[in-house]
């Protein structure tokens, strides 16, 4: 794929970026280099240097193609370069980029309006922060500071974050153990185990705390009877449902919002990942039975931030299709994004299902959130994959994790499962 030349979109392109003293490496080999010599160690990084994209494409540094359905691990929903995106942040840079939330700004209230909009039932207010884990941070303070309680239950395989609320109601020992002690009062109880849930939720309990599909826990989609019984509990029992939609917010599933597939009115949920188009941003949606929030008990500087506000309504539009004419003629996708994931995550788990391998045992997930439980483990079936021009996530140590864009071309959706039936299926 050749890159569409955007360079009209972007103003005052006649300032280039400064020469410093340090050259840039134009070279993978070069770049790994530069960023090994500095780097804190904590990511187990590929040895693959991406320095351009477009749409469900990105590009290393030496020039070779990639399908993308890593897709920013749930953030580049819209895809990578997508024009609208880039106009409106250039623009907005051009006029205001820091405005903290002591000061009343006119993207932040355009924002807040059409997020709630599209929102599930019942959530009116929103906390705007930087990520998923912030977003998890503040439903876990406004859930103890709302009902007085402090305990949290979660599930087990659950993922919610690195942060030290957020990683108290991660399960993973992997992730938890070398920061123990954690933040007490977090227990945990197997997923779609209604009746684990009952015997977990007491008068203690502040809030339960609930991903609508496990992605980071292997792609497990929760079962109806289980969130609606979820939400009957807490509401029985005085506790506060919170939904973790950071991964399947933003039409990753086939609806704007996964709870929307089954009708759940959660009292708080955490949204991230693709909410402005790539740029940093989170943000914790607050229902009725959430109590009024008094000045000052949360803050963040950059929450809200003109430009991720910016960012953030032109993704929204884009993900409805409200994208002008101009923008769709060079991007080849009118139709809204969460019908698109719904039409081709359908096809893409019947044609993965249909691979003969004796190395896949389940294909399952929800929209384009899409995981190949295997039989062996998943990290060499990766870095096959990726040496046919795919690259695709782990989803734990045996799950193949797919999250492509939901911009990509049906075309390029075939080729995916062409390679992943290549590296699992090599007799056929």
């Amino acid at each position: 794929m050749t890159a569409p030349n955007l360079q009209f979109l972007i103003p005052n392109t006649q300032y280039p970026i400064p020469n410093t003293e340090y050259p840039i490496p134009n070279t993978s080999s070069a770049i790994i280099a530069a960023e090994s010599a500095h780097t804190s160690g904590v990511y187990p990084k590929r040895p693959l240097a991406i320095v351009r994209g477009q749409g469900a494409y990105v590009w290393d540094a030496d020039g070779r193609e990639y399908i993308d359905c890593v897709g920013g691990q749930g953030a580049a929903n819209l895809g990578h370069a997508h024009p609208a995106i880039i106009q409106t942040i250039s623009a907005q840079a051009a006029r205001l980029i820091s405005c903290p939330e002591i000061f009343y700004n006119d993207q932040r209230a355009r924002l807040l309006a059409k997020l709630i909009e599209v929102a599930p039932a019942g959530l009116e207010r929103a906390f705007l922060c930087n990520s998923g884990a912030e977003a998890v941070e503040a439903a876990i303070k406004f859930a103890r500071l709302s009902t007085g309680r402090p305990g949290v239950v979660a599930a087990m395989r659950g993922f919610h974050g690195r942060t030290m609320g957020a990683l108290s109601a991660t399960w993973s020992p992997q992730y938890r153990g070398p920061f123990e002690p954690l933040v007490p009062g977090f227990s945990h109880v197997p997923f779609n185990d209604l009746t684990a849930l009952e015997g977990a939720v007491t008068g203690d309990t502040a809030a339960v705390l609930l991903e609508v599909v496990q992605g980071e826990g292997g792609v497990h989609p929760a079962q109806a009877e289980f969130l609606h019984g979820a939400q009957a509990l807490c509401r029985e029992r005085g506790a506060l449902l919170i939904l973790d939609e950071i991964q399947t917010g933003y039409g990753r599933t086939g609806k704007f919002f996964a709870s929307q597939h089954f009708g759940i009115e959660p009292d708080l949920m955490t949204v991230a990942k693709s909410m402005a188009g790539g740029l940093p941003m989170g943000a914790c949606l607050i229902g009725p039975r959430v109590g009024a929030l008094p000045p000052m008990v949360h803050g963040s500087t950059f929450g809200g931030n003109p430009l991720a506000c910016a960012a953030a309504i032109a993704t929204l539009d884009a993900m409805r299709g409200h994208v002008p004419g101009t923008f769709r003629s060079a991007w080849h996708v009118t139709e809204a994004l969460p019908d698109r994931a719904a039409r081709l995550g359908s096809h893409l788990m019947a044609r993965l299902a249909a691979i003969q391998s004796p190395l896949i045992r389940e294909v399952r997930g929800l929209g384009l959130l899409v995981g190949v439980d295997l039989r062996v483990k998943v990290t060499p079936i990766l870095q096959k994959l990726q040496t046919l021009g795919i690259l695709a996530l782990p989803a734990g140590s045996t799950v193949l994790r797919l999250l492509p864009p939901l911009v990509i071309e049906e075309g390029d959706l075939e080729r995916v499962v062409d390679a992943v039936e290549t590296v699992l299926a090599p007799g056929k």
